[in-house]
């Protein structure tokens, strides 16, 4: 019996211990994970607002159509332009005003000097504008959630685009309390909100969600 009392006490013994590395190091793992992951969702979502707003800049609006968008991107080219200054004379109020000098009327003018592809400027020699619409997340085969549209703020009309993905998607394999724990995160450390995103469809806004620190790990 005694020996019975002693197997028994250390498989409690262990149990306990192993509750207690699991309560300590659980959140540990899980965030670690958590972070590793955003990151490279994060670069993802960057590369998508960066094609939107190009978009829009040559097109007058934003895509939901991830295909409109990369067939964009390969053919879709920037304007190379210089501003210059130029001044000329005003002959109409010279004579009417009877003055000998020349009344001289300042103007700006914008030259283009040639075009250069939205792509190359954007990504440079690579191609990740042909994947960037899939959730960088090794086993998990999901693509970013793309819509565009139109509001009205201030009787004027705007185009809007939102990119998403939602967290339940980019942590489906880890801890499903601490997951829920996650998507409930309003800090100005964190992701807020059960989505990672970039855009709104009912505001103004080109920005992401994420807080600055996934800005500045990149600028290291």
């Amino acid at each position: 019996m005694k020996l019975v009392i002693q197997i028994v006490l250390w498989i409690v013994i262990v149990f306990l211990g192993w509750k207690l590395y699991n309560s300590v190091m659980g959140p540990v793992e899980f965030n670690n994970v958590k972070e590793a992951r955003y990151a490279k969702v994060i670069e993802n979502l960057k590369d998508i607002q960066a094609a939107e707003l190009a978009h829009k800049e040559i097109t007058g609006n934003f895509t939901g159509d991830w295909d409109s968008l990369v067939r964009f991107l390969d053919t879709a080219k920037f304007a190379i332009t210089q501003r210059r200054d130029t001044s000329y004379a005003d002959v109409a109020k010279n004579k009417a005003f009877g003055i000998s000098e020349g009344y001289f009327l300042e103007k700006s003018l914008i030259d283009t000097l040639g075009f250069t592809p939205v792509k190359d400027s954007l990504f440079g020699k690579t191609d990740r504008y042909k994947t960037m619409m899939n959730v960088p997340v090794k086993g998990i085969d999901a693509k970013f959630d793309l819509k565009a549209g139109k509001i009205v703020k201030n009787d004027a009309t705007y185009s809007v685009f939102e990119a998403k993905v939602s967290k339940d998607v980019i942590l489906s394999d880890l801890n499903k309390d601490l997951l829920a724990q996650e998507k409930q995160v309003q800090s100005v450390d964190g992701v807020n909100g059960p989505d990672i995103k970039v855009g709104s469809l009912e505001d103004v806004n080109t920005s992401g969600n994420w807080p600055k620190i996934y800005d500045a790990a990149k600028n290291k």
